[in-house]
């Protein structure tokens, strides 16, 4: 694991720039810097020693130095590529999976990322063709970013790096605040700089004669389904989820886990414990509020895998972390990347590589939108004015409990989707719900900016790609979107970045791309059975796991955000959304802001995730477009609470 960048410029590349890049991303990797300067070509990386200790410092080069190498992540198919490209006539230097991209890119150019297992991002400098190409792996749990501008090139594993060295000014776009608002995550390849651009999950990007071209060499489809009994998939499964596992353990250090108490982790850990033989040292965060405090939970698939089991307790003055992990993030983001800073953080002083579950929920449909169409439809029987115009605003009247998935939050959430006009728009309004939909930022916004942006729906990052789907029945356009959108575009990226913060690699055996490909050939039918989901996953745990934690009901990894901006947080919210920058500049309604916070506050609605949002932007503008130093913001923080 590490971080990567470079700089290519006809002119000449200046030592420390390339030094001020690595500096910004020196957290990915505290063991290790290594540098490339030749010309108009600068590449760098930090490294996080996990494979080949000794030997694997980057960049990395092919026989003849001609061809060399950054690379961010782990290739675990490395050792069979290696004995293949040795028999070829390959001369390897060292041990490390990075050197077999080399040589394999000697050979198929581009295309070597086909032969490719693994999580990655990298950078290829081909000197006699005079050109870089990076690129990403399928899922896109590796980041990349670029910029492009005037015949310079520069690439980074986070935008911070590129902006250490760019000349161009740091120009907010609208469009990402915008998709932001509705989406918690902004759709490749926009980031939230308008100069700066992601390299796509499962692309390549190929720089050459100051120009740039993006080929896309993956992509997932649900239409090829198998003929098989329930017993001969469940069987498959389990031998494909062990070769993903066994392969995820390929390192020279410890590997531990991630214990949420979700079926996802636990069923990641039973089966390390009893099919692979191994006592991975697990993981938990909880909280003192019972309603969402998963700790028991984990202790009890710990004590039934007998692993060493590690937790702790977190409480409201996390907060003061928001700085750091919004300077980690590059953007803002939702209260779930809270979540996943502590846990990395609690893991990293234990171990160097954690795995994880994430993508455990697209794979197997484990969230309840998957499944909330039977309601949905039932709901829609009754006339669409009655909805509208009687019960719609009385729901609107109910007060809110802030419980994690309270009933007035489902109500609220059945009426709303059942107002869109096809399967497509009501997915993406099931997606946003709790966030602003396009009616909640026409009241956020102030008249100019909604004549900006008002006519563009971040609805279409989810429509386009839920009617494009390479897949046929409704639960199957729904996996295909979140696996093109959300998962890589939040999940993974929250993932890479709170782990990174913490110099912790994360490594996620759900998402082995062949694990992937084999469960969306399953029939959708398999996966949602009689109103539930993950029914899949839950035959097969129920040979791993004790009975009530195959049968718990899905609680997502989240703290009780919602309580305490209520209670202790909320002075120092209602102070720093009093007059933001927004506000201030005539982007966002103070009415609005102020109606937010005082409906939140009096119980009549949970506005967590929306204020959460706003609160996150707004530091991210201070540390981001203003240049506020972190100590700065973090003093101010201090001062509220």
């Amino acid at each position: 694991m590490c971080g990567i960048c470079g700089k290519f410029d006809q002119d000449g590349v200046n030592r420390e720039d390339l030094q001020r890049m690595l500096r910004t991303i020196s957290h990915r990797g505290p063991d290790d810097e290594g540098t490339l300067l030749d010309g108009c070509i600068g590449l760098g990386n930090r490294r996080l020693s996990i494979i080949d200790l000794p030997g694997g410092n980057q960049p990395i080069c092919n026989e003849d130095g001609t061809v060399w190498i950054v690379q961010n992540g782990e290739i675990y198919n490395y050792r069979q590529l290696r004995r293949e490209l040795e028999q070829r006539g390959h001369r390897f230097r060292t041990n490390s999976d990075t050197e077999v991209i080399v040589h394999l890119y000697e050979d198929l150019g581009e295309k070597c990322v086909e032969r490719l297992s693994g999580m990655f991002a990298f950078a290829i400098w081909d000197a006699p063709q005079q050109k870089i190409t990076l690129a990403r792996d399928r899922i896109g749990q590796k980041p990349l970013y670029y910029s492009c501008a005037d015949g310079e090139f520069l690439f980074a594993s986070e935008p911070k790096a590129i902006l250490a060295v760019s000349d161009r000014r740091r120009e907010m776009d609208l469009l990402a605040v915008h998709d932001y608002l509705s989406l918690r995550f902004i759709p490749s390849p926009r980031t939230m700089f308008g100069h700066i651009h992601k390299v796509p999950p499962a692309h390549y990007l190929v720089f050459q004669h100051g120009r740039v071209t993006l080929q896309r060499y993956w992509e997932l489809t649900f239409r090829n389904k198998l003929e098989l009994s329930e017993s001969e998939l469940l069987e498959g499964l389990r031998e494909k989820l062990k070769e993903a596992l066994a392969s995820h353990l390929v390192s020279d250090v410890t590997v531990g886990a991630f214990l949420s108490g979700g079926l996802d982790s636990s069923m990641i850990v039973a089966t390390l414990c009893r099919d692979l033989h191994q006592k991975p040292q697990t993981f938990s965060i909880g909280v003192e509020e019972e309603d969402f405090d998963e700790l028991p939970y984990a202790r009890l698939v710990a004590e039934h895998c007998g692993t060493q089991h590690v937790e702790e307790r977190v409480a409201a003055n996390l907060i003061r972390s928001i700085p750091r992990m919004v300077w980690h993030m590059d953007e803002p983001s939702d209260p779930i990347a809270a979540c996943m800073f502590q846990a990395a953080r609690l893991a990293s002083r234990h171990v160097k590589v954690v795995l994880g579950g994430d993508g455990g929920d697209e794979l197997f449909a484990g969230f309840d939108r998957y499944v909330g169409n039977r309601y949905i439809n039932a709901y829609s029987l009754l006339p669409q004015l009655l909805r509208r115009w009687l019960i719609g605003p009385l729901l609107g009247r109910l007060p809110d409990s802030f419980t994690y998935k309270s009933t007035t939050q489902k109500l609220r959430w059945v009426h709303q989707i059942s107002l869109q006009p096809n399967p497509a728009e009501m997915y993406a309004e099931a997606t946003s719900f709790f966030r602003f939909n396009h009616q909640g930022k026409q009241a956020l916004y102030n008249p100019e900016l909604w004549r900006q942006v008002g006519e563009i729906q971040s609805a279409r990052a989810i429509t386009e790609p839920f009617n494009s789907a390479n897949a046929s029945d409704l639960l199957d356009r729904m996996l295909y979107t979140d696996f093109v959108t959300r998962l890589p575009e939040h999940s993974l990226m929250l993932t890479d970045r709170m782990t990174m913060a913490h110099g912790l690699e994360a490594r996620s055996p759900y998402l082995d791309h062949e694990l992937v490909e084999y469960l969306a050939s399953f029939p959708s039918k398999i996966k949602v059975q009689k109103g539930r989901p993950k029914y899949l996953l839950r035959r097969l745990a129920a040979d791993y796991l004790p009975e009530s934690i195959v049968q718990r009901a899905k609680q997502g990894f989240m703290f009780p955000i919602a309580y305490w901006f209520r209670t202790e947080l909320y002075p120092y919210l209602e102070r720093t959304l009093s007059d933001p920058f927004f506000v201030r500049e005539g982007l966002f309604s103070k009415d609005t802001v102020r109606r937010l916070l005082q409906e939140h506050r009096d119980g009549r609605y949970d506005h967590h995730v929306r204020l959460w949002m706003l609160l996150n932007l707004e530091i991210w503008h201070q540390l981001y477009i203003e240049q506020a130093d972190r100590e700065s913001v973090d003093e101010r923080l201090l001062a509220a609470l």
